[in-house]
């Protein structure tokens, strides 16, 4: 009989259930899980090809310690035991603002990030640097601003909308809803419902969408004060929903008045009665929108985000049925950190908050190290992430992680951050472990899947929330801890709990190492570290999450999250454990005043000032640089940097720079020429592809390639032409605005 084993795809935040059939111990085949409740079948191309990302033929399977310009292998322990002495010596002489982990969003693993954390917060640090940070500084400090906490993560209720604004977001593609393709196409086919883009270009999702407004690249915030005036003009904002749901509507007004709307749209390279509909159609249509990195990593990134929040707002769309909501989460992607509170650090070389859900900003770490300051970054731990392929300027992190006094890596493979590593750690795949994410939302479900380890790992490999335990050991962090708890641990969960709770009451500075206690008690017992912390997190299940759980079937009790712990491990499927009351989504806003406030004090200026006629001049390309690099295109052939081995596109055009014929045409270039790209961060040469799908003036480059496997470097890394201090005002990359040039190679 064949052993397929249920699973999930680790190669975007949708993890779609998959089935694995496993012989002899090893994964030879996949295909979509029907009964996973979320995704019912649903896989991309990238899914059915993740043995390319289970199987690399550069996986680390041992400790390695840097030796000159090699690599030796060491054991567990002196791995450990010498970056925790590097560690220490470190912190002895620069302080807690020296140290910084990188971590803890990957694709399909967050069992880590409770571990990292409590490791960077106990030796005193604040500086936690999340992927999050690289695409969503910008958009979540505005929410933490607007809804009160940044992690409250608005998206729409696709289900119960009539117009779906896709704004900036190419869903056919990038995906980022469950079963996104099928569901874009059902909603493209219903006459009783709009599909809507805002692109410059008329890409996968416009391609179906029954209104596309092809946007000039950068006008996007122009754009959006100006359907923000047109509905004023017109009398069409919801003023009982503002009067009753929206605090600092009086204070913004003004900068909407007798605002140039015409003129404004002319910049933006549209007709008037284009937006003028589509404004009326948003006070008139149950809609929602979808934002993405068109938005977020555009140019005026910020005021974007800001500018759609009043919007929305302003056509009472927050909260509502069909409308962004707040969904309910098993778990907040992260945690809230308000700058203008004197014990929120910022960092010491580019004075950057933790905007995107308590995180830091990828993008200024080369300045934190490069810096002269004497509390400048000097150790990182650096794991599940590939900063020299993910993140803007690889240059300046090359030289960067060069200055470091200690770089560790924990990964599965010798990635090109890892080549510069001091110690690099060999981890299991999402494959080989028990792992979970907390990104999955359904709404008004909340889904949750632990996944279980499908195939056996190397050796030597352990979970990153093992390798951040035996660390803290070393740098002497975890209380000895008695014989009688991991006793209890091999036994009834529930006792084991009363048990440690009882311990901690009489060692109370034990509280603030529970991760790392329950690694080596439940952990050791359950054979995961990880395991432990999703346990941990179930069955002490704040009250909202239990009150879900009641909605969604889960029967009242003190023992509900055990109860739901144990339905997860029944049914690697995924089960949806909840349901939110969709009558109280306002009672998720956590502001002062429990309503939407719109007044963001730091952002008056700048959105006073935008208008037309500053626009089009700061919208002149610069000299040499004629063209807009679109740095990162959604594909079916990329995946981050998590597909190494380009055997999986085999006969593809995967990494190309993509025009427009009429630009290739002017430039006198052939489809399928060598074309060299150049920015004011560097220069790579790549294929070209003329294709009717690219705006006039704009190269298009995915991201995830230039990866160097075995001795081959396939395509170009999109990161060597992108500046790190090309960013908004807390940290974001501007990587769809990147003056670029093009000639023949």
């Amino acid at each position: 009989m064949e052993n397929w084993l249920k699973t999930c795809c680790v190669l975007c935040t949708q993890n779609c259930g998959l089935e694995a059939l496993v012989e002899n111990g090893k994964m030879v085949k996949v295909r979509g899980d029907k009964d996973n409740p979320r995704s019912l079948g649903y896989i991309c191309r990238k899914g059915m090809n993740v043995m390319t990302h289970q199987y690399p033929k550069d996986r680390i399977t041992e400790p390695l310690k840097r030796k000159g310009n090699d690599f030796i292998p060491v054991t567990w322990d002196e791995a450990a035991g010498d970056i925790a002495e590097r560690i220490k010596s470190v912190l002895k002489s620069y302080g807690p603002r020296s140290l910084a982990y990188m971590g803890g969003a990957a694709q399909a693993g967050h069992g880590e990030t409770a571990f990292g954390l409590q490791l960077l917060r106990s030796l005193g640090s604040q500086y936690y640097y999340s992927p999050g940070g690289q695409e969503f500084s910008g958009q979540w400090w505005v929410q933490g601003r607007v809804f009160g906490k940044q992690y409250n993560i608005t998206g729409p209720d696709e289900h119960n909308t009539d117009m779906l604004v896709a704004w900036g977001w190419n869903g056919m593609q990038s995906h980022q809803i469950p079963r996104a393709r099928v569901t874009l196409r059902e909603f493209s086919n219903d006459k009783n419902r709009l599909l809507v883009v805002i692109d410059p270009r008329k890409n996968e999702t416009a391609a179906i969408a029954d209104i596309h407004l092809a946007v000039r690249p950068g006008t996007d915030a122009l754009l959006i004060k100006a359907m923000i005036s047109i509905i004023i003009r017109e009398g069409w904002e919801k003023r009982d929903y503002i009067n009753e749901h929206v605090t600092g509507w009086e204070k913004i007004l003004p900068f909407f008045n007798n605002f140039d709307v015409k003129n404004a749209l002319k910049v933006c390279e549209l007709e008037y009665e284009e937006v003028h509909n589509l404004c009326r159609l948003m006070s008139t249509r149950q809609w929602s929108f979808h934002p993405d990195l068109g938005i977020y990593m555009g140019r005026k990134s910020v005021l974007n985000s800001y500018l759609l929040h009043i919007l929305g707002s302003l056509c009472g769309r927050f909260c509502v049925p069909g409308g962004n909501i707040i969904p309910g989460f098993v778990m907040p992607l992260g945690f809230h950190a308000d700058e203008r509170k004197p014990e929120i650090w910022k960092t010491t070389a580019t004075n950057m908050p933790p905007a995107a859900a308590g995180s830091y900003p990828p993008s200024v770490v080369p300045e934190e190290i490069l810096s002269d300051n004497p509390e400048r970054l000097r150790a990182m731990i650096v794991s599940a992430c590939n900063p020299l392929r993910a993140f803007p300027d690889t240059t300046a992190y090359e030289e960067a992680f060069s200055r470091l006094d200690l770089l560790v890596v924990n990964e599965i493979v010798m990635s090109e951050t890892a080549r510069l590593a001091h110690y690099v750690l060999p981890c299991k795949t999402y494959f080989e472990s028990w792992e979970s994410t907390f990104y999955p939302y359904n709404y008004p479900e909340i889904y949750y899947h632990i996944r279980k380890p499908v195939v056996e790992p190397p050796e030597q490999c352990l979970e990153a929330a093992e390798i951040h335990t035996l660390i803290a050991d070393k740098l002497g962090l975890i209380p000895e801890i008695p014989a009688e708890l991991y006793e209890a641990a091999k036994g009834n969960r529930l006792a084991f709990i009363m048990k440690l709770m009882g311990w901690i009451k009489d060692n109370p500075e034990a509280a603030k190492q529970r991760p790392f206690i329950l690694a080596k008690t439940l952990g050791r017992a359950m054979g995961s570290a990880n395991l432990s912390a999703f346990w941990a997190i179930l069955a002490s299940a704040p009250k909202e999450l239990r009150e879900n759980a009641e909605r969604a079937g889960f029967a009242k009790g003190p023992d509900i999250g055990e109860r739901i712990f144990q339905t997860l491990l029944d049914n690697p499927q995924g089960v949806m454990i909840g349901r939110v009351d969709t009558e109280k989504n306002f009672k998720n806003i956590k502001t002062e005043s429990g309503k939407i406030e719109l007044y963001i004090p730091e952002l008056e200026e700048e959105l006073k000032l935008l208008n037309p006629s500053t626009e089009e001049i700061e919208l002149k390309m610069p000299e040499g640089f004629p063209f807009i690099l679109n740095a990162g295109r959604h594909m079916d052939y990329n995946a981050n940097s998590l597909m190494r081995d380009q055997e999986w596109n085999r006969g593809k055009r995967a990494c190309t720079v993509a025009i427009s014929p009429i630009d290739a045409e002017h430039l006198g270039l052939s489809d399928g020429e060598n074309v060299r790209v150049t920015t004011e961060a560097g220069s790579d040469t790549g294929e070209l592809e003329v294709s009717g799908q690219v705006r006039k003036g704009t190269v298009l480059i995915p991201h995830g390639f230039g990866l160097l496997y075995g001795d081959v470097v396939y395509g170009i890394n999109v990161n060597r032409l992108t500046k790190s201090t090309n960013r908004d005002m807390v940290g974001t990359p501007i990587h769809r605005f990147v003056p670029c040039s093009v000639e023949r190679a």
